[in-house]
């Protein structure tokens, strides 16, 4: 429960991040970067549950397995859209920029996707490691407390 809470706050901080760098390279002002990465995953997050709730009533009306994989389909392609809307919404407002807004609503959405399966595949290669090395002390500590074969005393 731990790993995954500090797995999620570096999600949100890669997040925060790429919004960060991404609104002060556009604008060069670090003070617009910090704004756009506070003020975009609040709104995200204050929008995102409203989205849901909306989809899965419509998913709870879908027949069959074909109708639930459209529907899926659709809610993600209707996240995405919320994503972009927000992530122009907030460029545009804090720039004043309407082209800096629909940059920024192209940009960060692929950064976002180009960089967090990456980040999501080093938080899964640290879990597996941390979880090997915890088995191989449980085998030792169970060998060392005279365990028969395939029995355990250390769990």
């Amino acid at each position: 429960m731990v790993r995954t809470a500090a797995k999620t706050t570096s999600r949100i901080a890669t997040h925060m991040g790429i919004a960060f760098a991404l609104t002060w390279l556009m604008t060069g002002s670090a003070a617009l970067g910090g704004l756009a990465a506070v003020i975009e995953p609040i709104i995200n997050v204050a929008l995102l549950p409203l989205h849901e709730k909306a989809w899965h009533a419509l998913a709870r009306l879908a027949r069959t397995a074909r109708q639930r994989m459209l529907a899926l389909g659709l809610e993600k392609l209707s996240q995405t859209g919320l994503h972009i809307a927000v992530a122009f919404g907030v460029m545009a407002w804090a720039s004043g920029s309407l082209a800096f807004g629909g940059l920024a609503a192209l940009i960060e959405p692929v950064l976002n996707v180009i960089v967090l399966p990456f980040h999501d595949r080093l938080w899964d290669r640290f879990g597996k490691s941390g979880h090997k090395e915890t088995e191989q002390h449980h085998q030792h500590e169970n060998e060392r407390n005279g365990a028969y074969p395939g029995q355990t005393l250390v769990a």
